[in-house]
């Protein structure tokens, strides 16, 4: 750290820079506070030890002016007996400390070892507090990787407003976890979250459910019945799998965003709305568009604001933190004694592919601490699909999981990779043999955490 030093007696600079040198310290030296003042903006000193009195511009006077030009160093006037009441009104101005006059070597070094040790710890503290706001924040997250941070700022800036949010990543991810982080930090906080699953509902009921219907309106609609969008009234309404809404139900939902109204099935008025949407997929939704199966006008009013979340393949760092915050949970819910997890079981979670993702960890981990007779999680209370991966078949045994989604994302990973082998890396070759647009691929090969 280097530290200037400011003072019209010659001979206490140069005394001073000795110490300080001997000490391991760079210094600076000025001989009067406008030199002082050239040289802190010139060269950022870490440490400042600037006199009190001195000839053209005192030392308060440097302080001031140091401050307005925005310098951020640590400044210790010096003053000589008699003048405690300047240091004191130059501590008042922005000082960090202050020297009595005449000083020895030792009382120098102490002030300055005191201060860098207090600054440390005034960053830590600073640092820490960082940490608990995002942990509030994010508190279910764990976010180490590049694009998982990337992903949850994103969330974070987005939060505040009301513009539409569109999260897309493979299943597992945690869209759905991200959906509600950003309602509890929006304005509609105190409103209602209200998530659907758009591939869920019978497309005969879709409509229904949207906007509501009134008694009558239809074989079984024996009373008026509120749809999702006034349920959300207020708050946010989640559209979760939004891919998987057909074509017929794409233009009513675009009508009803637009104009921030809906109208029930058998109804003749429309009642006014005030949700904000939230969105998410699985699926390529600009590929989607390109080959008409979704509307382009709907995408484009629903990734005003696009948030994609890395599979966890691709975020590998993040497994031990996220494991042992997963553990720690279930045996705090689950009442068990599980509290470690050892070293060879460790390498294995960080060997396994992870089709499922988070959910897919999250789940492991249930399973292995109900089943764990120890303190410690071993590898004999894995499932044996992650203790005995098949890497050479075309898809590995997955025991008895019988997730479609699981182990067709599985399958795509592996189909992705020997297409990229037989074709020594050649991405518009392999997308012709996997009969994917180059764009569809790159897109995939992203979302599996396979080199691009």
């Amino acid at each position: 750290m280097r530290i200037l030093v400011i003072d019209d007696d010659q001979g206490l600079r140069k005394s001073l820079t000795l110490i300080l040198e001997d000490a391991g310290y760079p210094v600076i030296q000025a001989r009067d506070g406008r030199e002082g003042l050239a040289k802190a903006l010139d060269e950022d000193p870490g440490i400042i030890l600037c006199d009190v009195r001195m000839p053209q511009m005192d030392g308060l006077a440097f302080l001031e002016a140091y401050r307005e030009a925005g310098g951020t160093a640590l400044v210790m006037v010096m003053t000589a007996y008699g003048s405690v009441d300047l240091a004191v009104e130059a501590m008042k101005r922005g000082a960090y400390d202050y020297i009595p006059k005449p000083f020895s070597a030792d009382e120098v070094l102490l002030t300055l070892t005191k201060a860098q040790e207090r600054e440390q710890l005034r960053q830590e503290v600073g640092r820490l507090r960082e940490e608990v706001r995002a942990d509030r924040r994010f508190g279910d997250f764990v976010a180490r990787s590049p694009g998982m941070m990337a992903a949850l700022e994103v969330a974070r800036k987005a939060a505040p407003h009301d513009s539409p949010v569109l999260l897309s990543g493979a299943s597992g991810t945690g869209k759905e976890l991200v959906a509600r982080l950003i309602h509890r930090e929006s304005r509609r906080a105190d409103g209602p979250f209200v998530p659907v699953n758009c591939g869920a509902i019978p497309e005969t009921l879709l409509e229904s459910e949207f906007f509501g219907h009134v008694k009558g309106s239809f074989t079984g609609a024996d009373r008026d019945r509120e749809g999702l969008f006034e349920a959300a009234h207020g708050g946010t309404l989640f559209l979760d799998e939004v891919g998987e809404l057909p074509q017929s139900l794409q233009v009513k939902l675009l009508r009803a965003l637009q104009e921030g109204e809906v109208r029930k099935v058998g109804g003749t008025g429309t009642s006014k709305v005030d949700v904000r949407i939230l969105s998410a997929t699985n699926r390529d939704l600009e590929e989607a568009v390109s080959e008409g199966d979704f509307r382009e006008d709907l995408y484009y009013r629903l990734a005003v604001i696009p948030i994609h979340l890395p599979p966890l393949a691709a975020r590998r760092e993040e497994i031990p933190e996220l494991a042992r915050h997963l553990l720690d949970r279930h045996r705090e819910r689950l009442g068990v004694g599980v509290e470690h997890i050892a070293p060879d079981t460790m390498e294995l979670l960080l060997e396994y592919p992870w089709p499922g993702n988070v959910r897919e960890l999250e789940n492991i981990l249930e399973r292995a601490v109900v089943l764990a007779e120890g303190d410690t999680l071993g590898t004999g209370d894995l499932p044996e699909h992650v203790r005995v991966p098949s890497p050479n078949s075309t898809f590995p045994d997955m025991g008895d999981d019988l997730s479609v989604k699981r182990r067709t994302a599985e399958l795509e990973r592996h189909l992705i990779q020997r297409a990229l082998d037989r074709t020594e890396g050649n991405k518009t070759r392999a997308a012709e043999l996997l009969e994917l647009s180059p764009r569809a691929l790159r897109y995939k090969l992203h979302d599996y955490g396979l080199k691009d």
